[in-house]
């Protein structure tokens, strides 16, 4: 097999091979030895004999070795009409997620300005839930499905390492928001008496939810990085990957055990805290018989209650759902290491994170479905979006001074319909609460 290999190549595999180690070995030392000599330092450095390398670093010289000397074909190289189906299965996801949890946060910024009724703690999480959900559609989703449906990563490692910090800092941020919220419902429906979270400790307990993620997420500020990779015919591709020190995954033990903490603390302990606290709410407000007879106000205020419980059941069971696939292939992959070589793979994963980024478009959709005040401000708002749309087309169509004075006046007129509408809208919902 030595003998088969050019000694140019030879010779420029091993320079390239002890630029990598860095100080460990002088790189014009390689043009001074014969071809003997250069099989024997090869052995040393892939073998790492009187080196001290780690068993990670050590393996990658051997993949940059193996790359170098035996090229193979270009994998995970998906034909174009894949490309194309995939992209239509992932479009109208993102742009749902992104459509709709804005929308969310211009509910409750801005018309709670106006509203004192949906100024409530539970609409501060939804807030900080819709961020989250909008950061990983905007910052993630996009670059991540172009990189898994060309297998490069085109975007440089700086925004690598920015990648995925964004990601695993949101994946937390929506698990300790969920915790959150389920926590606050079961304070104020089963003890009710102790139920103390006022707005300013909500708002100290999203600051605390975005730090305690921050400081999950640091590896991939340590740990991001990219490496370009080599293929028959002078291919070339670029990988965005964690390099961990004893390796790369699905080898590295350091990031198999990152990635059961990070499962424990983002899905397994919220999930299971979550099923508890929903529990004891639903034996509460569907199990409990109170004695004598409940006034109307009562008994609109348990139904209020149970609506809210059951869209935030809906919400965590979503969750599950849809994380559960993803959570789970990178645990197994790591204990079969074949699944990552097969051709069907890429297709897999792929349909693991839609239904992982799915989730994010999925939350706007269940508080229009089931909550009132929701489905009357998201309808309000895309039909004011259709007026102005309507008003600046008239704009381009009417140039004259007169005219333009016309469209401020429609504009106008648009704006106090608008207004006038909320406060129908508030009239009509005035008896949906949270509390």
């Amino acid at each position: 097999m030595d003998d088969e290999i050019p000694d140019q190549l030879l010779y420029n595999c091993t320079a390239e091979l002890l630029l990598a180690t860095g100080p460990l070995r002088n790189v014009s030392s390689a043009w001074s030895l014969n071809r003997s000599e250069v099989l024997e330092l090869l052995t040393v450095v892939v073998n790492d004999e009187d080196l001290f390398l780690s068993s990670g670093r050590s393996n990658s010289f051997r993949e940059l070795l193996g790359e170098c000397l035996f090229p193979q074909p270009r994998p995970y190289d998906l034909p174009w009409w894949q490309k194309l189906v995939w992209a239509a299965v992932f479009a109208p996801m993102l742009l749902v997620a992104v459509g709709g949890n804005a929308i969310v946060m211009w509910i409750v910024l801005v018309i709670v300005t106006a509203h004192r009724r949906m100024r409530t703690v539970t609409n501060y999480f939804l807030v900080n839930l819709s961020v989250a959900d909008l950061l990983i559609s905007l910052l993630n989703c996009v670059f991540n499905f172009i990189f898994m449906i060309n297998s490069d990563w085109p975007f440089g490692a700086l925004y690598c390492t920015v990648n995925n910090f964004i990601s695993y800092i949101t994946v937390a941020a929506s698990a300790f928001t969920l915790v959150a919220i389920s926590m606050d419902r079961y304070m104020a429906i089963v003890r009710p008496l102790h139920h103390s979270l006022s707005r300013s400790r909500a708002i100290v307990a999203i600051l605390f939810i975005w730090l305690a993620s921050c400081l999950l997420a640091t590896p991939c500020l340590l740990y991001s990085d990219t490496m370009t990779k080599r293929y028959i015919g002078g291919q070339m591709r670029v990988v965005c990957y964690m390099k961990w020190p004893d390796g790369t995954y699905p080898t590295s033990m350091t990031e198999y055990m990152y990635n059961v903490v990070f499962l424990a603390l983002t899905y397994l302990v919220p999930v299971t805290v979550m099923a508890v606290c929903y529990s004891l709410m639903g034996r509460e407000l569907w199990g409990n018989r109170s004695i004598g007879e409940l006034t109307q106000r009562q008994l609109d205020a348990i139904k209020s209650k149970r609506k809210v419980v059951r869209m935030f059941i809906m919400v965590v069971c979503i969750f599950a759902l849809c994380w559960l696939p993803y959570h789970g292939f990178f645990i197994y992959a790591y204990h079969n290491n074949d699944v990552t070589r097969t051709s069907y793979v890429q297709h897999m994963y792929l349909t693991f994170y839609w239904f992982a980024m799915a989730n994010a478009m999925v939350n706007p959709a269940i508080y229009y479905w089931m909550n009132v005040r929701f489905r009357l401000y998201f309808k309000e708002i895309i039909c004011l979006y259709c007026l102005f749309k309507k008003v600046k087309l008239d704009t381009f169509e009417l140039p004259t001074t007169k005219h333009s004075r016309l469209t401020s006046n429609l504009l106008y007129g648009v704006i106090a319909q608008f207004r006038n509408k909320m406060v129908i809208t508030n009239k009509m919902i005035k008896k949906v609460t949270y509390r």
